[in-house]
């Protein structure tokens, strides 16, 4: 039984992250933000870095969360966008 559930979640997993978009585009007040999500999935290669609970919608995303983690993270690695026009694009 172990095995079954256990081949259930990690097929449901793989689904997800084969279902996840190329890229995703977040309308914004001072210019739309594209994040290439695939590009994201396949140099992070844990989809836990940002989507704590699994696979799905972050929960508690928004334009704080992204200013937060999002450039945290490109500072941290010192690689990616870190100023407003190199995300937003009107």
């Amino acid at each position: 039984m172990k095995r079954v559930i256990a081949a259930a979640a990690l097929t449901f997993f793989t689904a997800g992250i084969a279902m996840a978009a190329d890229s995703i585009t977040f309308p914004a007040k001072n210019g739309d933000v594209t994040f290439p999500h695939k590009k994201h999935q396949e140099s992070l290669k844990d989809c836990k870095v940002c989507h704590e609970k699994g696979p799905g919608k972050i929960e508690g995303f928004g334009k704080d969360w992204a200013h937060k983690t999002c450039k945290g993270c490109h500072q941290e690695k010192n690689m990616g966008p870190t100023k407003c026009g190199d995300c937003h694009k009107k």
